[in-house]
Protein backbone atom coordinates (compact mmCIF):
# COMPACT_ATOMS: atom_id res chain seq x y z
CA UNK A 1 0.00 0.00 0.00
CA UNK A 2 1.39 3.27 -1.01
CA UNK A 3 1.79 6.00 1.74
CA UNK A 4 0.42 9.61 2.04
CA UNK A 5 4.25 10.57 1.43
CA UNK A 6 5.19 8.05 -1.40
CA UNK A 7 2.17 9.29 -3.12
CA UNK A 8 3.40 12.73 -2.87
CA UNK A 9 6.71 12.16 -4.03
CA UNK A 10 5.37 10.61 -6.93
CA UNK A 11 3.40 13.46 -8.11
CA UNK A 12 5.85 16.25 -7.12
CA UNK A 13 8.04 13.98 -9.23
CA UNK A 14 4.99 13.70 -12.05
CA UNK A 15 5.27 17.69 -12.11
CA UNK A 16 8.90 18.09 -12.24
CA UNK A 17 9.31 15.49 -15.21
CA UNK A 18 6.33 17.61 -17.07
CA UNK A 19 8.09 20.72 -16.28
CA UNK A 20 11.16 19.39 -17.74
CA UNK A 21 9.18 18.04 -20.56
CA UNK A 22 7.81 21.27 -21.36
CA UNK A 23 10.89 22.80 -21.06
CA UNK A 24 12.51 20.64 -23.74
CA UNK A 25 9.51 20.95 -26.11
CA UNK A 26 10.16 24.93 -25.67
CA UNK A 27 14.04 24.66 -27.36
CA UNK A 28 12.14 22.52 -30.75
CA UNK A 29 9.75 19.88 -30.98
CA UNK A 30 10.87 16.40 -30.35
CA UNK A 31 10.21 12.71 -31.10
CA UNK A 32 8.81 10.57 -28.47
CA UNK A 33 11.94 8.74 -28.73
CA UNK A 34 13.74 11.94 -28.34
CA UNK A 35 11.43 13.19 -25.26
CA UNK A 36 12.49 9.61 -23.47
CA UNK A 37 16.14 10.14 -23.68
CA UNK A 38 16.10 13.59 -22.42
CA UNK A 39 13.84 13.00 -19.50
CA UNK A 40 15.79 9.38 -18.71
CA UNK A 41 19.19 11.65 -19.15
CA UNK A 42 17.55 13.93 -16.11
CA UNK A 43 17.17 11.06 -14.12
CA UNK A 44 13.33 10.52 -14.44
CA UNK A 45 12.14 6.95 -13.27
CA UNK A 46 10.67 5.12 -16.49
CA UNK A 47 6.94 4.94 -15.06
CA UNK A 48 7.04 8.52 -14.71
CA UNK A 49 8.37 9.36 -18.35
CA UNK A 50 5.58 7.04 -19.77
CA UNK A 51 2.82 8.82 -17.90
CA UNK A 52 4.67 12.13 -19.12
CA UNK A 53 4.37 10.95 -22.80
CA UNK A 54 1.24 9.96 -22.23
CA UNK A 55 -0.11 13.16 -21.30
CA UNK A 56 1.97 14.82 -24.21
CA UNK A 57 0.39 12.79 -26.79
CA UNK A 58 -2.99 13.64 -25.10
CA UNK A 59 -2.71 17.47 -25.17
CA UNK A 60 -1.31 16.86 -28.58
CA UNK A 61 2.27 18.08 -27.94
CA UNK A 62 4.12 14.97 -29.48
CA UNK A 63 3.28 13.52 -32.30
CA UNK A 64 5.80 11.31 -34.23
CA UNK A 65 3.59 11.90 -37.76
CA UNK A 66 3.79 15.87 -37.24
CA UNK A 67 7.62 15.74 -36.11
CA UNK A 68 8.69 13.82 -39.09
CA UNK A 69 6.45 16.25 -41.55
CA UNK A 70 8.02 18.96 -40.15
CA UNK A 71 11.22 18.22 -39.59
CA UNK A 72 11.39 16.57 -43.14
CA UNK A 73 9.76 20.31 -44.47
CA UNK A 74 12.57 22.31 -42.36
CA UNK A 75 15.33 20.39 -43.79
CA UNK A 76 14.63 20.87 -47.44
CA UNK A 77 13.82 24.53 -46.41
CA UNK A 78 17.41 25.30 -44.87
CA UNK A 79 20.20 22.65 -45.70
CA UNK A 80 18.63 20.31 -48.12
CA UNK A 81 19.77 16.87 -48.93
CA UNK A 82 18.50 13.28 -50.02
CA UNK A 83 15.80 11.51 -49.13
CA UNK A 84 18.00 8.91 -47.56
CA UNK A 85 19.79 11.22 -45.30
CA UNK A 86 16.71 12.93 -43.91
CA UNK A 87 15.41 9.23 -43.61
CA UNK A 88 18.42 8.31 -41.55
CA UNK A 89 18.52 11.74 -39.41
CA UNK A 90 14.27 10.84 -38.51
CA UNK A 91 15.40 7.39 -37.31
CA UNK A 92 18.08 8.65 -35.60
CA UNK A 93 15.54 10.68 -33.95
CA UNK A 94 13.76 7.78 -32.79
CA UNK A 95 11.21 8.20 -35.38
CA UNK A 96 9.85 5.15 -36.97
CA UNK A 97 11.01 3.70 -40.46
CA UNK A 98 7.94 4.04 -41.90
CA UNK A 99 6.92 7.16 -40.34
CA UNK A 100 10.24 8.60 -41.56
CA UNK A 101 9.57 6.91 -45.31
CA UNK A 102 5.79 8.78 -45.17
CA UNK A 103 7.36 12.10 -44.52
CA UNK A 104 9.97 12.20 -46.86
CA UNK A 105 7.84 10.54 -49.99
CA UNK A 106 7.53 13.91 -51.47
CA UNK A 107 11.84 14.44 -51.67
CA UNK A 108 12.60 14.06 -54.98
CA UNK A 109 16.53 13.40 -55.47
CA UNK A 110 17.25 14.47 -58.79
CA UNK A 111 15.25 18.03 -58.26
CA UNK A 112 17.28 18.64 -54.87
CA UNK A 113 20.57 17.58 -56.28
CA UNK A 114 20.08 19.41 -59.62
CA UNK A 115 18.57 22.93 -57.25
CA UNK A 116 21.63 22.83 -55.45
CA UNK A 117 24.28 22.18 -57.81
CA UNK A 118 22.78 24.93 -60.10
CA UNK A 119 23.51 27.34 -57.26
CA UNK A 120 26.47 25.85 -55.96
CA UNK A 121 28.16 26.18 -59.56
CA UNK A 122 27.97 29.84 -59.17
CA UNK A 123 30.33 30.08 -56.69
CA UNK A 124 32.63 27.63 -58.57
CA UNK A 125 33.07 30.10 -61.78
CA UNK A 126 36.58 30.83 -61.72
CA UNK A 127 37.82 27.35 -61.42
CA UNK A 128 38.39 24.95 -64.59
CA UNK A 129 35.20 22.70 -65.96
CA UNK A 130 37.03 19.67 -64.40
CA UNK A 131 38.03 21.54 -60.75
CA UNK A 132 33.90 23.01 -60.74
CA UNK A 133 32.90 19.16 -61.42
CA UNK A 134 34.69 17.20 -58.51
CA UNK A 135 33.87 20.08 -56.21
CA UNK A 136 30.40 19.64 -57.29
CA UNK A 137 30.32 16.02 -56.92
CA UNK A 138 32.00 15.96 -53.59
CA UNK A 139 29.46 18.67 -52.66
CA UNK A 140 26.52 16.32 -53.46
CA UNK A 141 28.39 13.63 -51.83
CA UNK A 142 28.22 15.21 -48.78
CA UNK A 143 24.80 15.78 -48.74
CA UNK A 144 23.91 12.02 -48.95
CA UNK A 145 23.31 11.78 -52.93
CA UNK A 146 24.18 9.08 -54.85
CA UNK A 147 26.32 8.73 -57.39
CA UNK A 148 23.61 8.00 -60.26
CA UNK A 149 21.49 10.79 -58.99
CA UNK A 150 24.96 12.80 -58.93
CA UNK A 151 25.96 11.97 -62.51
CA UNK A 152 22.35 12.44 -63.95
CA UNK A 153 22.78 15.83 -61.99
CA UNK A 154 26.68 16.95 -63.35
CA UNK A 155 24.87 16.02 -66.94
CA UNK A 156 22.61 18.82 -66.66
CA UNK A 157 24.46 21.02 -65.05
CA UNK A 158 27.21 20.75 -67.99
CA UNK A 159 24.49 20.55 -70.46
CA UNK A 160 22.64 23.96 -69.22
CA UNK A 161 26.50 25.59 -68.89
CA UNK A 162 27.28 24.39 -72.82
CA UNK A 163 24.08 26.22 -73.61
CA UNK A 164 24.79 29.63 -71.82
Amino acid sequence: MMSPEDSMTSQSGREKALGRAYRVLGARPRSEEEMRRRLRHSGVEEATIEEVIAHLKSVKLLDDQTFAANWTQSRMRSRPRSKRLVQRELTEKGVSSETADEATRDIDDDDTALALATRRVELLRGLDRKTRMRRLSNYLLGRGFGRDTITRTLTAVLNNEDHS
